[in-house]
């Protein structure tokens, strides 16, 4: 019902800046949560930031609080997150999803997910 397709990885060195896009098609009415998350090397996948789609109400985690900012583009159905002084623990693929759930922070509250882009921190 829902396709997601990220862009916008890359390699940059640490104090860089990457900007990272995600397109939404189909059915996206009852999606009222885009959330950003990312998988490090042998590491789980966490949330980054997510944003409501009708309040534009942001909320991130605290590692990233006042460097990444998300916002969305209703008319183009589009969703970004600008990552301003990257660093190392950054490098991941990055996942955009939705979900009907408001304010979601857990994987599991999540209804579709893109496949990913990579996002490599150079030191």
């Amino acid at each position: 019902q829902v396709q997601l397709v990220e862009s916008g990885g890359g390699l940059v060195q640490a104090g860089g800046s990457l900007r990272l896009s995600c397109a939404a098609s189909g059915r996206t009415y009852s999606q009222y949560t885009m959330g950003w998350f990312r998988q490090g090397p042998g590491k789980e996948r966490e949330f980054v930031s997510g944003i409501n789609r009708l309040s534009g109400t942001t909320f991130y985690r605290d590692s990233v609080r006042g460097r990444f900012t998300i916002s969305r583009d209703n008319a183009k159905n589009t969703v970004a997150l600008q990552m301003n002084s990257l660093k190392p623990e950054d490098t991941a693929v990055y996942y955009c999803a939705s979900s009907a759930t408001v304010g979601a922070r857990a994987a599991d509250r999540y209804d579709y997910w893109g496949q990913g882009t990579q996002v490599t921190v150079s030191s």
